[in-house]
């Protein structure tokens, strides 16, 4: 959540909040930055920012969901009573922004740690806070703030944190807009900042810088997430443009986890002098598919939760249609042979998914027919409408297939994709879905209609 966009519009504020809107009824409507975890039982949780598009904010403390397949979600509170006393006195806080919760096995047992952010817009007085708990239905415990910045002193901002654990070391991705992205280790006895002057005391700085732009498009990328790449390095997920319209997701990769972090063409995403519009490989933007009943309008702050099997991609979305609007959807996220992270252009559909990639497309033949497709090399600032083109043997000549639902090309029309089964929501039916990256670092992603 950016400072400067986060949460519902300002206009809305403060007014009465409609009949039937009761928390209760809102299922999947209202999680804005969601992340998501399972406990042992197979249960499902989301936290999310405290948000409510229909009206002034209702309860603060970090907005709580639970599952049993994350597709249908049942509200059932907040994580803490309100705004943590400590993050409260320093920034100021209405509500808690962007909670990441992630679970923490400790010779003394099991501990989930929520880093949540507290600040508001257009400040860069923030501050990450931690929050514990023996599971993540509570009862949450404020330990304080582990990172703080103030307005007027620091030009990197305290908000959009993610705990990276790589194996026995841990470490912080944060930061929106402003001085952008950051990393910091962590101490994975306490869940504070490794170079903090005094137990429980905020980090004493800001850590490395792994991604920026410029002031020509307002500095604006946040909410990142990091994820461990299929054999080695690393892979960074971030929201680029406005909140309100524009908002979408790109990725790129690093070697190590403190970066240089460069896209698919090898641009870093530290360079002001690159065209911000190119940086960054974009995988999930506003579209519109065929006979659906909403157009999909700045999708982004997106989580990964990884499950024996697969990885999903949980972000947020709003709706071309009722723009103020917002819910949480989860698409499965698939690694290219080359080793990049795409995203599927259909929702996840639970139960009705097929995991076992030994039995995804092994053979160029199985993709010829007709595709619905949406090109996510097109401007960002439009909803999207999607087409249908024919793959014939000619748009075929040249794959490889690399097994398990892999194929690539090179040449001068290269090609390196995922083809894989999926639950067309729309017409109701399984099909296959596919996310490739193309000629000059561009995403296209499709399901076969025919």
């Amino acid at each position: 959540m950016s400072t400067s966009q986060h949460a519902a519009p300002a206009d809305n504020a403060g007014a009465a909040a409609p009949s039937g809107a009761d928390p209760t009824t809102w299922g999947a409507r209202n999680a804005h930055d969601p992340t998501a975890v399972r406990d042992d039982d197979g249960v499902y949780w989301l936290f999310s920012t405290d948000a409510d598009a229909d009206g002034e904010l209702r309860a603060a403390g970090a907005q709580i969901r639970r599952s049993t397949d994350l597709v249908s979600w049942e509200f059932v509170g907040c994580a803490l009573d309100g705004v943590p006393g400590p993050a409260s006195d320093w920034a100021g806080a209405e509500g808690l922004w962007a909670p990441d919760v992630v679970r923490i096995d400790t010779a003394a047992g099991t501990e989930w740690r929520m880093y949540y952010s507290a600040s508001s817009f257009g400040s860069r007085t923030s501050a990450i806070g931690l929050a514990v708990a023996p599971h993540p239905s509570g009862p949450w415990t404020d330990r304080g703030i582990v990172v703080a910045t103030e307005h007027d002193r620091d030009g990197h901002n305290a908000i959009d944190a993610q705990l990276v654990v790589d194996g026995d070391r841990h470490h912080m991705v944060y930061g929106s807009f402003f001085g952008g992205l950051h990393i910091l280790e962590i101490d994975p006895a306490t869940g504070f900042a490794l170079d903090a002057p005094a137990p429980g005391a905020p980090a004493s700085s800001p850590g490395t810088l792994i991604a920026r732009r410029p002031k020509s498009v307002d500095t604006a990328i946040e909410g990142p997430y990091i994820v461990p790449r299929p054999g080695g390095g690393w892979a960074l997920v971030v929201s680029y443009d406005s909140l309100v319209n524009t908002y979408h997701v790109r990725v790129a990769v690093a070697e190590d986890l403190y970066g240089p972090y460069v896209d698919h063409e090898g641009r870093e995403m530290t360079d002001l002098d690159a065209d911000p519009l190119q940086v960054g490989l974009t995988v999930l933007a506003s579209h519109r598919l065929e006979a659906a009943e909403r157009g999909i309008l700045a999708p982004g702050h997106a989580s990964v939760l990884t499950e024996p099997g697969h990885q999903l991609l949980v972000h947020h979305t709003r709706f071309a249609e009722t723009p103020r609007q917002h819910e949480v959807q989860v698409r499965r996220l698939v690694w290219t042979h080359g080793g990049w992270p795409l995203v599927s252009v259909q929702t996840w559909a639970g139960d009705r998914e097929i995991d076992d990639e030994s039995t995804w497309p092994a053979d160029v033949a199985q993709l010829a027919g007709e595709w619905e497709i949406v090109d996510w090399s097109l401007p960002t600032d439009a909803v999207q409408e999607s087409r249908r083109v024919v793959v014939d043997g000619e748009a075929l000549a040249g794959l490889v297939a690399r097994g398990r639902g892999r194929f690539t090309r090179d040449g001068d029309a290269p090609v390196d994709a995922v083809v894989f089964p999926a639950w067309d929501a729309v017409r109701d039916r399984a099909t296959l879905a596919f996310a490739a990256i193309g000629p000059k670092g561009t995403v296209i992603a499709g399901t076969r209609v025919g």
